[in-house]
């Protein structure tokens, strides 16, 4: 799939889901704050209950560019844990690295994220990591590697350009921007994680699978 199509698809589906998964995603959405479609514009029928707890769910999912299969299992994952599963499931899913190379500021997107960790320009405490699966202790420092520090994308990053299109960095993360470096200071909770979905009813949706 060509860039212009990835943008394309990823933009139908913020409008799908009212949600903007990207920055040109969010400019749509404020021209157009409907679904796509010839019946976008109409008052759609009242949900069931299922499909407003899909829709919860395929938005999570959406905002971290998961599979079905990598969500069940971070759920399954967040069940077993003590405390609120829909609680747990959020902390889980924000642990990982793509998630906190986002967060940071270090990327524009999920996507950018992930390809940043994925083509092995990330450290943790030092060591490369290029799975964006990789679950962050509090503690461990996320670092971009010196070699790539002078590529465009991260001088960007390191003057702030992506301030404007990112929320603010959240209290678990303390981020030295100018030098690429965070570090995870503590277990995020729900409350600053700057995503849009109701954890209930995905822990709901899939308890009635």
């Amino acid at each position: 799939m060509s860039t212009k199509s990835r943008t394309h698809s990823k933009t139908r589906l913020s409008r799908a889901l009212g949600i903007a998964l990207t920055p040109k995603a969010a400019r749509y959405l404020e021209k157009r704050p409907y679904a796509p479609g010839e019946h976008g514009r109409s008052k759609r029928k009242t949900d069931s209950d299922y499909a407003v707890r899909l829709r919860e769910k395929q938005r999570l999912r959406a905002q971290y560019g998961l599979r079905e299969k990598q969500l069940r299992i971070v759920f399954n994952e967040a069940r077993r844990t003590g405390g609120l599963t829909g609680e747990n499931l959020v902390e889980l899913l924000e642990q990982r690295l793509d998630a906190l190379v986002l967060r940071a500021g270090f990327a524009r997107t999920t996507a950018q994220a992930r390809q940043l960790v994925v083509h092995r320009h990330i450290l943790v405490d030092g060591k490369l990591v290029d799975r964006p699966s990789f679950r962050v202790k509090p503690g461990q420092l996320i670092h971009v590697k010196e070699k790539s520090e002078q590529l465009e994308p991260f001088q960007v990053a390191a003057a702030g350009g992506h301030a404007d299109v990112l929320a603010k960095v959240p209290g678990y993360l303390d981020v030295e921007i100018d030098r690429l470096h965070a570090t995870l200071t503590r277990r995020p909770k729900r409350a600053e994680v700057p995503i849009q979905a109701d954890v209930q009813l995905v822990v709901e949706y899939y308890a009635a699978r």
